[in-house]
C-alpha cells in the first residue's frame, strides 16, 4: 500500500508500517498544501492512505467520492500513538479505498 503521512502525523510511525511504501507530506514538498490540494495531489500520485492527525479533515472537505482512504489518528502524541501501534496496523491492513476511519488513542 502507497501511504502518505501528513504534516502532524509522528514519523516513528513510518518504521511501523515498514511493509508499505511510506512518504510524508514533507519529503514530497507539500507542506504548505491545504488539506483539499493535498488530497488531490496525493490522489494524482497514486497514494492509497493518508494517514493524518487532522481531526477537521472529515468537517472541511467532502472525503464521499475519494479514491484514497483517509484514516485520522486522533492524537499527535507519539507515547500514546505507540501504545495502539498494532490496532493502526491492523486498520491499515483492513481499510478500504474511499473509506475514512478514525483511529481512538
Amino acid at each position: 500500500m502507497k501511504i502518505l503521512f501528513d504534516q502532524g502525523t509522528p514519523r516513528p510511525l513510518q518504521s511501523y508500517l515498514a511493509e508499505h511504501s511510506v512518504d510524508t507530506a514533507s519529503e514530497r514538498g507539500w507542506s504548505d498544501l491545504d488539506n483539499g490540494d493535498l488530497l488531490a495531489a496525493a490522489e494524482a500520485e497514486g497514494y492509497d492512505l493518508l494517514l493524518t492527525t487532522d481531526q477537521h479533515i472529515r468537517h472541511q472537505q467532502n472525503l464521499a467520492n475519494r479514491t484514497l482512504a483517509v484514516m485520522v489518528l486522533l492524537s499527535t502524541a507519539w507515547p500514546l500513538i505507540q501504545l495502539r501501534v498494532e490496532d493502526i496496523q491492523d486498520a491499515v491492513r483492513e481499510i478500504r479505498l474511499g473509506e475514512v476511519r478514525d483511529i481512538a488513542i
